[in-house]
């Protein structure tokens, strides 16, 4: 016995298949401890034979509770991100929850599609990797009591719980690895201040040449995008300049900058002899390279793990949770873009 053409099997459909009341379907679903094995079992196979599928999203409407948690990134291109996915359905998991991702493809309008999405769903929680730091829907989400965890952006405790990487000292550690590589003349390349990773980034490797006290010149290049295109473009107008107003090493901040650069150097410019070069994300581009690019790595897995924790425990643990800004330090990884 199937339910009617085009309707899906109720639970009304599920207990007149099985000779049960209503209710006790509902127990089977909800509470199989208070139902006898023998009807379990019956009601069960009605379930199979109609094709009976539970609707967790209206479960989810009628007693406010949800075991999903919803997750929005500004871009799965980046690896970077992708590993934070995974370090956050890893966390979910072990909460029992399951995670649902969303990529808004570094549009704030997605985003904000996607952060509604998630809340008139009734998820229980949402990670949000955003665009940039802006608040409006951020505001909108959580005055309906959804909690929501930041990562990569800070937030300030008093909204909410965030994790970040520490970027300004990988900029830092960046800069100072050029130096250490001889190194006197460096650019920094990076995109505009609004966006605080990047803005953090910059203010690292400014640190790093203030410590020289004059013994090593930063030349800075603000771009609007921080892809490939935009490092190639810069690294054509490098590569015109006359050698001795070049600069001799580069921190780009992004892989997908640093590999433009290197494109628009082939032929003129010799990496890592003449310039050394060195990016941030560890995205797998960069090190699949024809020429492996160093990089700054940030930890996305254990970005994506301590999120889904926080949320997670604010989620089961309201009354003892405190909202806390987690930070973790990125690494060094140096490859023959950079190693003389």
């Amino acid at each position: 016995m199937k339910s009617p053409r085009g309707r899906n099997a109720s639970m009304s459909d599920v207990a007149r298949h099985a000779g049960v009341a209503l209710g006790t379907v509902s127990n089977a679903l909800n509470h199989p401890d208070k139902v006898a094995n023998s009807t379990l079992v019956r009601i069960r196979d009605a379930m199979d034979e109609l094709g009976f599928v539970r609707n967790n999203q209206a479960r989810s409407l009628a007693t406010g509770q949800s075991h999903s948690l919803g997750m929005v990134v500004t871009d799965l291109a980046n690896s970077f991100f992708v590993d934070i996915a995974r370090g956050a359905e890893e966390g979910a998991q072990l909460e029992s929850m399951t995670l649902l991702l969303a990529n808004s493809d570094n549009a704030l309008e997605k985003e904000d599609t996607y952060l509604d999405l998630f809340d008139q769903a009734r998820f229980a929680g949402i990670l949000l990797a955003p665009f940039e730091a802006s608040t409006d829907g951020l505001d909108r989400v959580r005055s309906h009591g959804r909690p929501v965890v930041l990562v990569n952006v800070a937030a300030d405790v008093s909204d909410g719980c965030s994790v970040v990487v520490d970027n300004q000292y990988g900029g830092y550690v960046a800069a100072r690895h050029l130096i250490e590589q001889g190194r006197r003349r460096i650019a920094f390349v990076g995109g505009p201040d609004r966006l605080a990773p990047l803005l953090e980034r910059r203010l690292g490797v400014e640190r790093a040449i203030l410590e020289e006290e004059g013994r090593v010149a930063l030349e800075e290049f603000i771009v609007p995008a921080v892809n490939s295109p935009e490092g190639r473009a810069v690294g054509a107008e490098i590569a015109q300049r006359d050698a001795r107003d070049r600069p001799d090493g580069v921190v780009a901040a992004s892989d997908l900058l640093a590999m433009g650069m290197i494109h628009a150097f082939a032929g003129v410019i010799d990496v890592p002899r003449e310039m050394s070069l060195i990016g941030y994300d560890n995205n797998n581009a960069a090190r699949e390279s024809s020429l492996p690019i160093s990089t700054i790595a940030p930890p996305g897995y254990e970005l994506g793990l301590a999120a889904a924790r926080l949320i997670c425990d604010e989620i089961f643990r309201p009354a003892e949770h405190t909202h806390q800004s987690v930070s973790l330090k990125p690494r060094l990884l140096v490859r023959r873009s950079s190693e003389l």
